[in-house]
């Protein structure tokens, strides 16, 4: 649990000193701008279709260009191998998140780890542990999307 507070509180802590905001067009960056954990709005990520996962955008447009969010995995989720356009930064700030790179033994972040995530052809699957849900960070400089690898689209869980 500590760990998991003090993840929460780095990220909260990096956005606030970069004076990231809702609109990264906007260049006052004079005052810093708060969201307390209370007042981030959960939405169905689309338009991956996956089961239950959520987002809470901070800045930018997850569906058009650069941003930044928090996702919400439901415990036990698992999406089918695929790929992301754009890379992506990702800190996990609670549960265990773990990744299946194609080829390659999984890896398990647990609170306050960080993975640079390739975008391109980079191929992974992506899971939540079962034990509890999992919180990430997500900040990239292209818009979200996931291609699921041809053979896998009905894999969500």
């Amino acid at each position: 649990m500590k760990q998991a507070v003090l993840g929460f509180a780095l990220v909260l802590s990096v956005a606030r000193c970069a004076n990231v905001e809702r609109n990264p067009d906007e260049t006052s960056g004079s005052r810093p701008i708060p969201i307390s954990a209370v007042d981030l709005k959960w939405v169905d990520l689309d338009p991956t279709g996956a089961p239950g996962v959520k987002i809470a955008n901070l800045w930018g447009d997850p569906t058009k260009g650069r941003f930044g969010a928090f996702l919400k995995l439901p415990a036990g989720f698992a999406a089918p191998l695929h790929t992301h356009t754009h890379p992506m930064k990702v800190v996990v700030v609670s549960g265990t998140y773990i990744q299946g790179p194609d080829g390659a033994a999984e890896f398990r972040l647990g609170p306050g780890s960080y993975l640079m995530q390739p975008g391109g052809n980079y191929r992974h699957t992506t899971s939540c542990d079962r034990a509890s849900d999992c919180v990430i960070f997500v900040e990239s400089l292209g818009a979200f999307d996931l291609h699921v690898v041809a053979g896998n689209a009905s894999a969500f869980r």
